[in-house]
């Protein structure tokens, strides 16, 4: 029976998530599988990765194929170096000390290039909030800064009005003895 690693899709509509399963590759793609050994939710960044490592490793010596999105789950994971060093101590090639050492280098290079992209996204994501706000602050002191032009405009065509409104009632006050 030929076995594949292959996903299985779940979520919602537009909110995918999949779980990681070794299926018969005959077999529909939500449909029958033999063993689930992950999960795989693109909707986060960086991507939210859960595998059974050791169930994997064990498939992927038996002879079951990823398919091509899963071999790059695997390879971003390390499996597939990992099955490619263990291969290397089956043929002789080194030994298995060299593979841990080999394998373990690998993963710390992998774990610090992660985190630089979470910390990188973090402060990414800081820097917007900070440049949201400015703008806002921007945008409503030049909104107060035309409010206070139109009402200091308004007030002076107002002021001329109010310094004649006396006069008239100066002139008014004047006529009035004089008619007496």
């Amino acid at each position: 029976m030929p076995t594949r690693i292959r996903l299985q899709r779940k979520g919602k509509k537009g909110q995918p998530y999949y779980h990681i399963v070794v299926a018969d590759q005959r077999a529909p793609r939500d449909g029958k599988y033999i063993e689930r050994i992950g999960a795989y939710d693109p909707n986060q960044n960086p991507a939210f990765i859960e595998i059974d490592r050791s169930k994997a490793l064990d498939w992927m010596q038996k002879g079951a194929q990823p398919t091509d999105t899963c071999r790059a789950i695997l390879s971003y994971t390390g499996l597939v170096y990992k099955n490619h060093l263990l291969n290397g101590v089956k043929k002789g090639a080194f030994t298995q000390e060299e593979a841990d050492r080999r394998f373990d280098i690998w993963m710390n290079e992998k774990n610090t290039k992660i985190e630089a992209k979470r910390s990188k996204l973090a402060t990414g994501a800081e820097q917007a909030e900070k440049a949201r706000v400015e703008a806002e602050k921007k945008k409503a002191e030049e909104i107060a800064a035309k409010v206070s032009a139109k009402l200091a405009a308004a007030v002076a065509a107002e002021a001329p009005t109010a310094e004649e409104a006396p006069a008239a009632e100066g002139e008014a006050a004047a006529e009035a003895p004089a008619a007496e």
